[in-house]
């Protein structure tokens, strides 16, 4: 670590204060530049054998001076901090041991200052990688809120009670609820532009002039409604984003363990009072975050944002009823609408069961279609199971499927509703499309899955979403997908959890056909618990309107 004064930045600001502004400068008493400065930077973790730090990359800066009333730091990494004490902590994030040149600027009586650089040369360890790449693609990417998605902004509690503190137990907002009034529709206009420049991570948020502000910061954005509103407040600006490990209150594996910094006041579309941000979820298309209210420490909002422009699709509902089976005649399923996949392998997924035709497999039973998986060895599988579908049997476009089903129990079972493009004999997959309507792990009870696979985005890559809902394995619950040339919507009881935002690029936009299975273990399913014997989907209907 070195020091090296400079000049006095500012002191042709100071003889045009001195010059200009003598009776003013009666009422400060005598302005004097600030002198005697020093500055302490301690390294943490600092030792003979660890001379860069512990990693962490925080270092401790002590500023003093005489007549000065307050500091600030300015760091070469982009960032900046007023400290009235001149007391802060940093933590530098880029990875590996870096040089930093850290300028600290003396303010006096009438804006009068002196300014000191020191050099610090610190270890970081912590990198996300991965969080960069999904925020960037490698160099600029702009995301929106999930204006679609029920809780797309939410509110919860920040305390220590582990169940509650890492979702929006509070408030969920609806489907563009936001959107109703020009009080609050501006959230929408919200673009998040994140990128590379110079090897750093920027950000620059694009919402056309007008903030979103939380009610107790109306005072910043000019206003005094009373209550959450969109004031006239320019954003615009390049800030810089440091990445840092999560010291927020969810435990681990409640988040991803990654936090964004934002210089300069920076926020994420809504403003809440804070710069830091968790990130709780992520992928390359969807992201959810976590922000701790700036005066009330006991409430954290969440935000969900997607990589697609947020389109309200006008209300459509079908209720034409083109194919049902209601699984009301005992017996094997009805030929004239289902078809089976029969063998082993997983279909490239490592699943280990060998779907059959046999009844021990399926059969339908009580009014209901029973899918049953068992510990049973066949053909070199040690499990069984069926997969049943409407290929060449019936397809449609653009439409309403209702499934209403109750879910397998045991870890590794890995039941599906989904469709596949008619396509797929020609044009083969991803290119034919996939809409999974329901996917469950058994290892994770009553979290659902709805995701759609297709060119660019399938496999771990897929546009997807999860939501928790309570007794899937014990009650039956509607699997429900709203499939227009605009979007598809996914859909449990009712409760919008995903959307998708169709158009002219995607092979969602023609024939799809329908298959209901339940696979054991492989790349989804994950591990099969030793102790399972046999356990079964049970569906009750299944409909399709246009």
């Amino acid at each position: 670590m070195k020091n090296r004064y400079i000049l006095n930045l500012f002191s042709l600001l100071i003889s045009f204060l001195m010059l200009n502004c003598q009776e003013d400068a009666l009422g400060f008493g005598d302005i004097n530049a600030p002198s005697n400065m020093q500055i302490t930077a301690t390294i943490v973790g600092k030792t003979a054998s660890t001379p860069f730090g512990d990693g962490s990359g925080k270092v401790n800066f002590v500023a003093t001076a005489t007549n000065a009333i307050s500091y600030k730091y300015i760091f070469s990494d982009g960032t900046t901090e007023n400290s009235p004490s001149g007391q802060f902590v940093k933590r530098f994030t880029k990875n590996g041991v870096n040089k930093y040149e850290v300028t600290v600027v003396a303010v006096g009586k009438g804006g009068v200052a002196t300014a000191k650089i020191i050099e610090v040369e610190v270890l970081s360890t912590f990198t996300d990688a991965e969080a960069v790449q999904f925020l960037t693609n490698g160099s600029q990417k702009t995301w929106y809120f999930s204006a679609a998605e029920i809780g797309h902004l939410g509110v919860g509690p920040n305390n220590d009670d582990n169940l509650k503190n890492y979702y929006a137990d509070f408030y969920n907002a609806g489907p563009f609820e936001k959107s109703g009034s020009p009080e609050s529709s501006c959230l929408y206009e919200n673009k998040l532009k994140f990128s590379i420049v110079n090897g750093l991570l920027k950000y620059e948020l694009d919402n056309g002039g007008k903030t979103f502000f939380n009610a107790s910061y109306q005072s910043v954005g000019g206003g005094s409604a009373g209550y959450d509103f969109c004031y006239n407040f320019n954003t615009n600006g390049l800030k810089t984003v440091t990445l840092a490990p999560s010291e927020s209150k969810p435990e681990a594996n409640k988040k991803r363990g990654t936090v964004l910094n934002f210089s300069d006041n920076g926020f994420m579309g809504y403003y809440v009072g804070n710069s830091s941000y968790d990130i709780m979820s992520i992928t390359a298309n969807r992201m959810v975050v976590r922000v701790v209210q700036g005066n009330n420490a006991a409430l954290a909002w969440y935000h969900i944002f997607t990589t697609i422009p947020p389109v309200q699709d006008p209300v459509v509902d079908y209720t034409n009823l083109v194919f049902q089976d209601e699984f009301n005649t005992d017996g094997a399923p009805d030929s004239s609408k289902w078809g089976y996949d029969l063998g082993a392998g997983g279909w490239g997924n490592g699943e280990f069961q060998n779907y059959t035709s046999s009844s021990e497999n399926v059969v339908v039973q009580g009014g209901n279609l029973r899918i049953i998986a068992k510990r049973q060895s066949l053909n070199g599988s040690n499990f069984t199971s069926a997969r049943l579908k409407t290929q060449n049997k019936f397809s449609f476009k653009y439409g309403k499927v209702e499934v209403r089903a109750k879910l397998p129990v045991g870890g590794g079972t890995w039941p599906a509703i989904w469709m596949l493009g008619s396509s797929i004999a020609t044009v083969s997959w991803p290119n034919c499309g996939e809409i999974d309507i329901m996917e469950h792990k058994g290892n994770v009870p009553d979290v659902i899955h709805g995701s759609l696979h297709y060119p660019g985005n399938f496999g771990g890559n897929a546009n997807t979403n999860t939501a928790s809902f309570p007794g899937t394995q014990t009650n039956f619950k509607v699997y429900k997908v709203l499939w227009t040339a605009n979007s598809i919507k996914f859909y449990v009881d009712n409760s919008l959890f995903h959307t998708f935002i169709n158009n002219g690029s995607t092979p969602f936009n023609a024939n799809f056909f329908l298959l209901l299975n339940v696979a054991m273990g492989g790349t989804f399913g994950g591990a099969i618990d030793p102790a399972f014997n046999q356990s079964a989907m049970e569906i009750d209907y299944v409909r399709v309107y246009q």
